[in-house]
């Protein structure tokens, strides 16, 4: 009888929601600069690279819709961060907007570099919803 019961129970469930696929494409492989700090951004959920920050000159690379674009800063960003980066910078470019937000963390044995536990991508583009993206990461850095 209880199997009967749960047998009618699953059959009734609603079917579970397949999952929203990110709003940012993998980028592929992408080199330190010669000078400065990088910071490379993945989905926290299938570590797929989806983004590239530079500290100098201030850029950022993503890619949406299937296309590589480079934003550039807007403004000093806010915070005090690390490395080049504040805790939280705004892009822009063309008709594409994006703030991000990341948690940099510096600890002994990582040299010339720092993790990024968790951060955050708001992407803004006009006639569509504002999302918010999380990432993780790593900044790498030379001299």
């Amino acid at each position: 009888m209880i199997a009967l019961f749960l047998a009618v129970v699953a059959q009734t469930a609603a079917p579970a929601a397949p999952a929203a696929p990110s709003v940012l494409g993998p980028i592929g492989q992408q080199r330190l600069p010669v000078k400065g700090c990088a910071a490379y951004l993945w989905n926290p959920a299938d570590r797929q690279l989806v983004a590239m920050a530079v500290a100098d000159p201030a850029t950022l690379r993503l890619s949406i819709g299937g296309k590589t674009i480079d934003l550039v800063r807007s403004g000093d960003g806010e915070g005090a961060g690390r490395l080049g980066f504040a805790e939280a910078i705004d892009y822009r470019g063309g008709d594409l907007s994006v703030r991000l937000a990341m948690e940099i963390v510096q600890q002994d044995g990582l040299t010339a570099g720092a993790r990024v536990p968790s951060g955050s991508m708001q992407i803004e583009r006009p006639g569509q919803d504002a999302i918010a993206v999380p990432v993780a990461g790593l900044i790498g850095c030379r001299s």
